[in-house]
């Protein structure tokens, strides 16, 4: 009967971690997609801008000497504020999309230590079960039952060797 309890609640812990695993990827994922985008079209929009910048420079060219200097001068600052936005993109770009994107990988990395758990997990229990049923089968003979055991926590002790 413990072990019911104790395997229920295993389980449901499982279950919490791999809903929460599940969750992280799909929200994380449409996070990076979405500052992603945002970051190309504000780069985007920063190459709009230069453009602009260099159309009005050619236009300034052809006028009189006040709506030149009128017209160079809105294009500096026009320019500056596109400086800001590269650094804007810059920023975005490392802080945010690429820490984003290295969560894809740790996500993976922990379902796959998940699915590891769970499949050595299941793989106990199918031994208590095993050892109960021969324990039913062969109650008086203790040899078979302690052999069984020995030979279940050596397999354990050699497979957790291994994944050391």
């Amino acid at each position: 009967f413990a072990f019911c309890v104790t395997f229920f609640s295993r389980d449901a812990q499982t279950r919490q971690l791999q809903d929460a695993v599940t969750n992280v990827e799909k929200h994380f994922g449409e996070l990076c997609q979405i500052f992603a985008a945002y970051v190309r079209k504000t780069a985007r929009l920063r190459d709009k801008a230069d453009l602009l910048v260099n159309e009005i420079n050619v236009y300034a060219s052809t006028e009189t000497p006040n709506l030149k200097q009128g017209l160079k001068n809105f294009a500096d600052e026009f320019a500056k504020l596109q400086d800001y936005r590269q650094a804007e993109v810059e920023r975005l770009e490392a802080k945010v999309v690429e820490p984003l994107k290295a969560y894809g990988t740790i996500v993976k990395m922990k379902r796959d230590d998940l699915k590891a758990t769970l499949t050595a997990r299941n793989r106990e229990a199918k031994q208590l079960t095993q050892l109960e049923r021969t324990r039913q089968r062969n109650p008086s003979d203790r040899h078979v039952i302690v052999s069984f055991e020995f030979w279940s926590l050596k397999k354990h002790f050699v497979r957790y060797a291994v994944q050391k």
